[in-house]
């Protein structure tokens, strides 16, 4: 199975804004909108930037179990690819289950099993099983993958961000986040009332990978109690391009779940 197709599979939660709010979002953060540096000394600079934390980190999804179906379209730097369907259904902290179909013919074609250290992947095509570790994703992806980062972009926290805060402006309509990781640094864009993320924009520490993701989150919904955006994009940029647009549908959150995963005798071991 290409690579890239599998990676698109794995990083199903990548999200796009419809064209008017991308439009204002892109003015937010074009380059001569420059960041103001805060001012620890100030403070009420500092009581600002923690309540406005506090009310954004509010909105992290902290759940038992997740299930969804997932329509996705394809990109990369080379192909476009088949619509795609992924059923997805996530044991917290412990299995990732994934049942991929081409969307036309409604008929499954990959099976995805994702733990804390390994990875399945049932080519149910070509009768094959593949086995992986976790750092497979890592050599196709390009990005630091663990397993709670998968977990997160699938469940719509955002990844790669810590509180090292080193930047913070506020707009008519936004408001501005950057902050500095091990891997990444991340520009999160919020929306100004409720605090829910529209945009984070990675690129790398290291400057000689050059490696950038921009990540869009919209059409938010209450579900279980959870705001949870149901419409996605994930655009990943290094040697290679991958584009994906999702839709996400029949999403429930804590409810009982089976990630069985059976593998057929007569299947072949790539």
């Amino acid at each position: 199975m290409n690579k890239i197709i599998f990676a698109g599979f794995v990083v199903l939660n990548f999200m796009i804004v419809g064209c008017k709010t991308a439009k204002q979002i892109n003015k937010v953060i074009s380059p001569k909108d420059t960041l103001a540096v805060m001012s620890k000394s100030a403070a009420d600079s500092i009581l600002l930037v923690n309540k406005v934390l506090q009310e954004f980190e509010s909105h992290y999804i902290d759940f038992r179990t997740f299930s969804a179906k997932i329509k996705a379209d394809v990109e990369t730097s080379k192909e476009k690819l088949p619509d795609l369907t992924a059923v997805v259904r996530i044991i917290k902290d412990s299995v990732i289950w994934m049942s991929v179909s081409a969307t036309f013919l409604n008929i499954e074609v990959y099976r995805v099993f994702i733990t804390r250290d390994s990875v399945i992947l049932l080519n149910k095509k070509d009768k094959e099983i593949q086995y992986r570790s976790l750092d497979y994703l890592q050599e196709v992806t390009q990005i630091p993958f663990d397993f709670k980062t998968i977990q997160d972009l699938l469940i719509g926290n955002p990844i790669f961000y810590n509180d090292s805060i080193q930047s913070f402006r506020r707009t008519d309509n936004f408001i501005l986040i950057s902050s500095r990781g091990k891997f990444f640094k991340n520009l999160l864009t919020l929306e100004k009332d409720n605090k829910v993320l529209l945009h984070s924009k990675l690129d790398d520490i290291d400057i000689s990978r050059n490696r950038t993701a921009d990540i869009n989150y919209s059409e938010y919904e209450n579900i279980n109690g959870f705001n949870f955006s149901t419409n996605r994009d994930i655009a990943i940029a290094e040697k290679n391009k991958i584009d994906m647009r999702l839709k996400i549908k029949q999403v429930e959150f804590n409810k009982e779940l089976s990630v069985a995963f059976n593998i057929p005798k007569n299947y072949t071991r790539k």
